[in-house]
Parts: C-alpha cells; sequence; structure tokens
C-alpha cells in the first residue's frame, strides 16, 4: 500500500467514494428520494446543488439513491456471476469428459445469443424487480467467467503440484479450491473488474429502456431516461448519471489493473 501507484489512488478515492455515498445513501442525502421540491428542470442552486429533474424532485438526491441502487445490483450480479461461472468452470475443467462438453457446449448456445436481447425477452415476461433482475443479470453474464474460468483451470491442471494432490488422495474440493483457485486470482480478478463495469452499463440499459428499476425508484439509467427531454434545451440533468457512469467504470478499472499486477507479482505457482 505504501507503493501504491497514483492512478490506483485515484481510483481507490473515487471507488470508495461512490460506496460510502451507496451505503449511507438516506443519512447524506438532502431530500426524500421521490419527494418533490422544486420546479421542473430548476438550474443548480445553494438549495438543490445539482438542479432538479423532469418533476421537481432534487436532483442531486436522486443521483445519490440511485447510486446505490445501481451499486447494489451490479455488485450482487456480479457476485452470482462469478460465483456461478468460476464454480462450473473449475468442475468442467477437473471433472473433464462429457460433463466438460456438455457445459461448455451450452454456455456456447448461450452465449450466441446477445446478452441485452435475452435479457429483454425474459424481463418482459416476467416480474421486474430488483432479485429478478440481479438473477437474470447475473446467469447471463456467469457463461463469460464460465469460459474464463475453465480455460485458466485446464492449464492448471495439468501442473506438477496439482498431480501431487491427486496422489496424495485429496478430493475436487481441494483441488478447486486449495490448488487451482489461488493461482487462477489474477485473471479472475481483473475479469471482476470489467464484469462489475459491464453490470453497471447493463442495468442502466436496462432502466433506460423501461425494462431495469421501476418508478418511484432510482437508478442511473433510468436518470437519463426521465431527463433526456432536458437535452435539447441545453439542460445536463442527463449528463450527471452518464457522468458518473463513466467516473465509476475509470476509477474501478484503475483499480483492477492494480490489482491485477500485484497479485501477478507476488503470485507463483504455489502447491497443495
Amino acid at each position: 500500500m505504501t507503493r501504491i501507484p497514483f492512478s490506483a489512488l485515484i481510483g481507490l478515492i473515487f471507488t470508495g467514494a461512490y460506496f460510502f455515498v451507496a451505503l449511507f445513501a438516506p443519512f447524506i442525502a438532502p431530500y426524500g428520494m421521490a419527494e418533490a421540491v422544486g420546479d421542473v428542470w430548476e438550474p443548480m442552486s445553494r438549495t438543490h446543488l445539482l438542479g432538479t429533474d423532469s418533476i421537481g424532485r432534487d436532483l442531486l438526491t436522486r443521483m445519490i439513491y440511485g447510486g446505490r441502487t445501481t451499486i447494489f445490483i451490479a455488485t450482487m450480479a456480479t457476485l452470482l456471476s462469478f460465483t456461478t461461472g468460476a464454480v462450473l468452470g473449475f468442475l468442467a475443467a477437473v471433472i473433464g469428459g462429457w460433463i466438460d462438453q456438455a457445459l461448455s457446449r451450452f454456455v456456447d448456445l448461450m452465449m450466441a445469443i446477445p446478452s441485452l436481447i435475452f435479457a429483454l425477452v425474459v424481463l418482459s415476461v416476467m416480474p421486474v424487480t430488483i432479485p429478478v433482475l440481479i438473477m437474470v443479470m447475473g446467469l447471463l453474464d456467469s457463461t463469460r467467467v464460465y469460459r474464463l474460468a475453465r480455460a485458466v483451470a485446464v492449464d492448471i491442471n495439468v501442473m506438477d503440484y496439482v498431480e501431487a494432490a491427486r496422489l496424495r488422495g485429496e478430493g475436487r474440493a481441494w483441488i478447486i479450491f486449495r490448488e487451482i483457485l489461488p493461482n487462477a486470482l489474477s485473471p479472475l480478478v481483473a475479469e471482476m473488474g470489467l464484469r462489475f463495469i459491464f453490470m453497471v452499463l447493463f442495468v442502466s440499459t436496462l432502466s433506460f429502456l423501461g425494462l431495469g428499476v421501476q418508478p418511484p425508484n432510482a437508478d442511473w439509467g433510468g436518470i437519463v431516461k426521465e431527463n433526456k427531454e432536458g437535452i435539447v434545451y441545453g439542460i445536463p440533468a442527463a449528463l450527471v448519471p452518464a457522468f458518473a457512469i463513466a467516473t465509476l467504470a475509470i476509477s474501478v478499472n484503475l483499480v483492477a489493473d492494480w490489482v491485477l499486477n500485484r497479485t501477478t507479482s507476488l503470485k507463483g505457482g504455489r502447491g497443495g
């Protein structure tokens, strides 16, 4: 930590600030999430630091609660996708045979369908709630994690220390979690940062299209949708969440790159 690069430090500060605001949103927000407190699209002022939105709600308050919702959904969906994809990918690599072939061909089939189109079809026939959004996004994205986890695990699975663990009589759970997982952390950590940002963009896109977070709940994509007409009149309300998404994406990627470099330099092939 004493030799952390400046870029990674900036990323940590911004990422930490976003997560802090998301965690303590009810205590930081100056108004209620759905409370109309002024006229339509008021400019920035001491009363409303970011102005108001298309129906007179405080934009700063909406951004704070929107960040809370967006980050929560993206985090939970990322954890679900990595838990599902990594475990199945490691299992396929260790077991091999027809199980590996069946899982891999199923994943190929799922990846042949664009994720956004698949999600829109599923959400159009299901109740659009936050748990459903997390489930749909996490399971769709787990296919990408599966491909990465399996590819990394196949290479590690033939290493000498893995063979030694098998000769000692260790079971598959030991081999996966004590031999393969520690040596696969570097690419998984880097991919986790990218997948988290993809989840932020994914849920924002779904909300912009009307099948994401439903009103009166706020999220950044929904805020863009609610205020997009103002851009024609020079009102920047729709650009504020876009800026937030961009800065979050950059800061998380800076942190992920630093963590990847750290784990790569500290990690060597380890035995059981």
